[in-house]
């Protein structure tokens, strides 16, 4: 979408003439955050190596992007929607899944930065797997398979105890479920789909 010259003016003075994502002060141009309106409050003012990673995929430099921990932050809602999407892009990566994890944008931002997601990053996202690489799904019942303390709720989870209908959560590497009636985040790789 090409924004007007008013719009680019106003991205320029609030941006203070940097790249909003990694502060880059050369080569800068305007982009509009899908969906969009052409106003500024849906548009960021971005350097040319962060447009060509953005518009070209397939040459994503993850060390580039490592400003996203900076830009997710940003108080201007569009940077945090492509910081978002960019680190959702990236999650294969690792680091940007703590990141993803740290971040809040309200319900209509996160549908805002939802609907610029391509199908291939939405199923990209890692799976949860149990101990022996079984995928778990919503629902699921699980056994552990070592005993476990749990901080806080003064017992031990014993191996062998069912855990019945889990849920799973953003990251992969936990899921969510009940033990002697107390809900607690377990750990993916200690237990075994039932």
């Amino acid at each position: 979408m090409n924004l007007s010259n008013d719009v680019i003016q106003i991205l320029l003075t609030r941006s203070e003439q940097q790249c909003e994502l990694c502060h880059a002060a050369e080569n800068l141009t305007a982009f509009a955050v899908e969906p969009s309106n052409g106003t500024a409050e849906q548009a960021v003012l971005i350097c040319q190596t962060c447009h060509n990673q953005i518009e070209n995929p397939s040459t994503m430099d993850p060390n580039h992007w490592r400003c996203l921990n900076d830009s997710m932050w940003h108080p201007e809602l569009a940077v945090q929607v492509l910081s978002y999407r960019l680190l959702n892009a990236l999650r294969s990566e690792g680091w940007p899944q703590d990141l993803l994890e740290l971040m809040y944008l309200d319900d209509e931002a996160k549908a805002w930065a939802e609907a610029g997601l391509d199908n291939s990053t939405k199923e990209a996202s890692p799976s949860t797997k149990d101990s022996n690489g079984a995928d778990l799904q919503e629902g699921d019942n699980v056994t552990l398979i070592k005993d476990l303390v749990v901080k806080g709720a003064n017992f031990t989870a014993k191996r062998g105890t069912l855990v019945k209908n889990i849920h799973l959560t953003d990251n992969p590497l936990h899921i969510e479920g009940k033990v002697n009636g107390t809900q607690i985040v377990l750990v993916a790789a200690f237990l075994k789909k039932a």
